[in-house]
């Protein structure tokens, strides 16, 4: 059985990303695609393997203090 190359490795996956051209993200300036890295359309909606792309739990104290309501600190 012959491996594939880096490239063809790096290209079989399961879903494609619309701003993803040649390794490179168009959403942001060309940088090198890295789903899930801060900026990345997956970023916090996804739990990924590698725990720095993914977002930190809240604490008991953040989730228990109130949310501003709409309209709120717009003066």
């Amino acid at each position: 059985m012959i491996a594939p190359t880096d490239q063809e490795f790096n290209s079989m996956s399961g879903w494609g990303c619309p701003h993803e051209s040649n390794g490179a993200c168009s959403r942001l300036s060309g940088r090198a695609c890295d789903p899930g890295m801060r900026g990345c359309i997956l970023h916090g909606r996804f739990r990924f393997a590698n725990e720095d792309k993914n977002r930190k739990p809240k604490t008991e104290e953040e989730l228990a203090a109130p949310r501003p309501q709409a309209g709120e600190g717009l003066g």
